[in-house]
């Protein structure tokens, strides 16, 4: 019962202020924008992805950097979108506020790199990655715009790498207050000297970040025509050691779902049909059910992830997906809380 679902909710959020679900940090939550100064983002942001790639097998590679959560923010909505595999710049020296003292760490690597910008001195020392060019055919850079220049730490990533980016489809989008983007396409196309640049960047300001979604998958869809078509939706869900297969509606929800994959969520048991987890938001398209199938996916108040392995109904729910296969669904999921993971195909 929806009553009883929101009821166990509202006890949970009284006992703890954690989060009962283990998501990927890039893929979940929300992440406030501040809006930046000087053409600079301001504040401290950490996501927490890896110096390698997450890989869902694109041939998309992804890379983005960012200092308020403005890039990260799109970086999520770019991935909601289309199948890209991501990386993360992050400077080697942690904690850094770059707009501490009227911004003058920031300024000082921007004047540094201006200076000299043939010397590998000049650039500030990043996280190491792991990366194999090889395995793409397209690189999107996400950065934010630094004193009309592109943010140092992304221009260590392409003096180092952009001579391996030759003959690739590269795309920019760029996040600023208010400043104009030509100094970063100029600043990427000196990093990056042998990269097919797309037709056209994409300028995010600070205060349209909010649209990210709508404006990244507009661009994409426009640059890049065709990467998506042959994009799976069927993911493996893993519960009590045993691995089904379900297939996502290919829909605004559905590809959000897949863009936050994977999930591992902490899943808890109600009515003896569902298992539920609050606090994954997904696009809502609600309608009402009079009957639910075991196997049926939903998303429930927008941000409550719930899988049937019994049949109910009588609510009002946005499909996610289906499992194939329910057989052995109820056994693997248990009588109590269980750990799920949800992944691509």
């Amino acid at each position: 019962m929806k009553a009883l679902r929101l009821f166990l909710a509202g006890c949970a959020a009284l006992v703890s202020l954690g989060a009962s679900c283990s998501t990927d940090p890039l893929q979940t939550g929300t992440e406030k924008s501040t809006p930046e100064q000087k053409g600079d983002e301001q504040g401290q942001a950490e996501s927490g992805v890896p110096e390698k790639p997450e890989s869902n097998g694109s041939k998309t590679l992804l890379v983005w950097y960012s200092f308020t959560g403005n890039s990260t923010a799109i970086a999520k909505a770019l991935r909601a979108h289309a199948s890209v595999d991501v990386l993360e710049i992050k400077p080697a020296e942690e904690g850094l506020d770059y707009a501490a003292n009227n911004y003058a760490i920031g300024s000082s690597l921007i004047s540094t790199i201006r200076k000299n910008p043939s010397s590998a001195a000049s650039y500030p020392a990043i996280k190491e990655v792991e990366v194999s060019f090889d395995d793409y055919d397209t690189v999107i850079i996400v950065t934010p715009l630094w004193w009309s220049q592109m943010a140092a730490p992304m221009q260590s990533f392409l003096f180092k790498y952009g001579g391996k980016m030759a003959g690739k489809t590269i795309g920019l989008v760029v996040t600023s207050s208010s400043s104009g983007i030509s100094g970063v396409e100029q600043d990427a196309k000196r990093l990056v000297p042998q990269g097919s640049f797309v037709s056209e960047s994409l300028w995010i300001r600070s205060a349209k970040v909010g649209s990210a979604a709508e404006l990244t998958a507009a661009w994409y869809d426009k640059m890049f025509p065709g990467n998506n078509e042959n994009a799976s939706m069927k993911v493996t869900i893993t519960a009590g050691g045993k691995s089904f297969t379900a297939e996502i509606e290919d829909s605004e929800t559905g590809k959000a779902f897949m863009g936050k994959l994977p999930l591992t969520l902490e899943m808890t048991e109600l009515n003896g049909n569902e298992k539920y987890c609050y606090g994954v938001s997904l696009p809502r398209n609600d309608k009402h059910y009079d009957r639910i199938e075991a196997g049926d996916m939903m998303l429930y108040s927008g941000d409550c992830i719930v899988l049937f392995y019994g049949s109910a109904g009588g609510y009002n729910y946005t499909r996610i997906g289906k499992v194939a296969d329910v057989a052995g669904l109820a056994d693997a999921l248990g009588n109590g809380s269980v750990n799920v993971k949800f992944e691509k195909q």
